[in-house]
């Protein structure tokens, strides 16, 4: 006892740069009627995109206008996370990286998903992805978007 093998280290706790995997928050900005295939698809390629597992994901996270979507209800039950919803003023105090004034006139917010994310993820949420936009059928405009958050370590 006390010894230990010839060149072992003992343990000395985690290893400095490697953090154990964080829940990811996915902020979901959508049109209304927005397809559950579209929106899943958008989610996965997301989270691909930053090299996370769909086992990952904590909450998927929105406006609160946006909250009774069945194309969002049936992604998050999928996934088997709860759906939040932000109202539309809460959404607008977070600064984002990718403001829209398009969207600021839709909605109130000049963001949905990048907010909803960092929103979800706690009072020290980092985005993690940017972000995204649907992949829609030609000639059609994409109906949603999406971003990616995790609390700080």
């Amino acid at each position: 006892m006390g010894r230990r093998a010839p060149g072992r280290r003992p343990f000395r706790g985690p290893v400095r740069g490697v953090s154990p995997r964080r829940p990811l928050t996915v902020g979901v900005g959508a049109r209304p009627g927005v397809a559950e295939a579209e929106v899943r698809e958008l989610v996965l390629r997301t989270l691909a995109e930053a090299g996370q597992p769909p086992s990952a994901v904590a909450a998927l996270a929105t406006t609160a206008a946006r909250a009774g979507e069945p194309g969002l209800t049936a992604v998050a039950a999928g996934l088997g996370v709860p759906l939040l919803a932000f109202a539309a003023t809460r959404l607008a105090s977070v600064q984002v990286p990718s403001p829209s004034a398009r969207v600021r006139a839709a909605t109130g917010t000049p963001s949905v998903a990048e907010a909803a994310a960092l929103l979800a993820a706690g009072p020290d949420g980092e985005l993690l992805v940017r972000k995204r936009k649907s992949t829609p059928s030609p000639g059609a405009l994409a109906s949603a978007t999406c971003a990616v958050a995790a609390a700080r370590p």
